[in-house]
């Protein structure tokens, strides 16, 4: 990646629990069709991002953010030769639920409402999020984090809709989503799922789609990738996450997982194991303090 001008960094700080965090420049990357567990805050520093997100392609250049809320089908492409440089990080719903409810009027499931925000100073916030997380400044980190979210759920928050199982294509659809989280290692065709779900191939790729955004192949994609994550996150070695979640094999895994996370599992996985390794240090800088925020 580096001898290509790109380079991406995926890494947790302990301090700040259920929160992905990401720096990254990429020129020629796409990321596939996929979802979040967690809401996705990407601020823009060069370039543009074009993402497709709620049927139609969206811009954000510098001095904007890409917001995206859990579960929410999106792709990711560079806006022109130059690629795009950001920095992003990825809230649990946990977190900023909690957030929400301490420090706005939102009310349910909160969310954000558009997918682009023209905010440099939100930017900013994030980036700096990503600086204190390097130098082991919890306090800051968990500050600028906590008035990030705050800033940009009362610019552009909302309830996030419900998605409520009604059709029978609908409820065709989450049986079919169930059996694939069931089966991940050995997936039905899609005439056998259809089959068994008493409706035809068409039928239920449409439902399915519909549904979730995605086809079927597509979503189960997704999923394996996001189950060999949470694997990786305990110690399994890439090759065993692979098999364990239907990949033939460690460069099937490999491709896909780049394609969707923007890093390669390895990667991934030494970057967690990197900051296991540091938390201890981290702790004695904080305590000495570093009067940096």
């Amino acid at each position: 990646m580096a001898g290509s001008g790109e380079r991406a960094r995926h890494w947790r700080y302990e301090e700040l629990p259920g929160v992905d965090l990401l720096r990254a420049r990429y020129i020629r990357k796409t990321f596939l069709r996929h979802t979040h567990e967690n809401f996705v805050i990407a601020a823009i520093a060069d370039g543009v991002e074009i993402f497709h997100h709620g049927g139609a392609d969206q811009y954000a250049g510098p001095g904007a953010l890409a917001l995206v809320n859990p579960d929410t089908p999106h792709t990711g492409r560079a806006g022109g030769p130059e690629g795009w440089q950001y920095g992003a990080v990825y809230p649990s719903p946990d977190l900023v639920a909690e957030i929400a409810a301490e420090t706005t009027t939102l009310r349910g499931t909160p969310g954000f409402a558009c997918p682009v925000l023209e905010d440099s100073y939100a930017v900013g916030l994030v980036h700096e999020v990503l600086r204190a997380a390097d130098e082991g400044n919890a306090l800051a980190a968990d500050t600028l984090l906590r008035v990030a979210v705050t800033r940009l759920l009362r610019l552009n928050g909302g309830p996030m809709p419900q998605r409520a199982v009604r059709t029978a294509g609908a409820r065709a659809a989450a049986c079919a989503r169930a059996v694939l989280e069931e089966r991940m290692a050995e997936p039905p065709t899609l005439e056998r799922l259809a089959a068994d779900l008493g409706t035809s191939p068409f039928a239920l790729l449409r439902a399915f789609r519909d549904t979730y955004g995605m086809p079927p192949h597509a979503w189960l994609t997704d999923a394996r990738v996001r189950r060999a994550r949470h694997l990786l996150d305990v110690g399994t070695a890439p090759a065993q996450a692979a098999v364990a979640v239907g990949f033939t094999d460690q460069p099937h895994l490999n491709r896909h997982f780049t394609r969707i996370v923007g890093v390669p599992p390895g990667a991934y996985q030494r970057e967690r194991e990197c900051e296991g390794r540091r938390a201890p240090s981290a702790r004695t800088y904080k305590t000495r303090g570093s009067g940096r925020s």
